[in-house]
């Protein structure tokens, strides 16, 4: 079920990478370009930040939520996907993050 959302979440978002900028929310993200979308990215994580603090658990949810998909717009503007994000989260798995960490230097 994740991998469908994600999927369909995807294509929607690159189909507005193109779009005039009234046409959606996304695309108009889009053409103001790199600052707008990392202001986004950052404003969200801090309402997660909040909502985490508050203890709500569906508006922690809720603000993930937000954050998840402008990561995904963020993902998309520079040509990569969810699917890059899971790909790497894979490569990962089973691996200790100590030695994950390790390995980037």
């Amino acid at each position: 079920m994740s991998d469908d959302i994600l999927q369909r979440l995807t294509e929607t978002i690159a189909s507005r990478k193109g779009a005039a900028a009234e046409s959606s929310y996304v695309a108009k993200l889009f053409s103001k370009g790199d600052d707008a979308i990392l202001k986004k990215v950052i404003e969200e994580a801090g309402e997660v930040l909040l909502a985490a603090k508050d203890g709500d658990k569906s508006h922690l949810v809720y603000e993930v939520a937000d954050l998840w998909f402008h990561c995904m717009v963020l993902l998309q503007h520079k040509d990569l996907s969810a699917n890059d994000v899971l790909q790497e989260l894979a490569r990962r798995e089973g691996v200790s993050g100590i030695a994950e960490k390790a390995s980037r230097k």
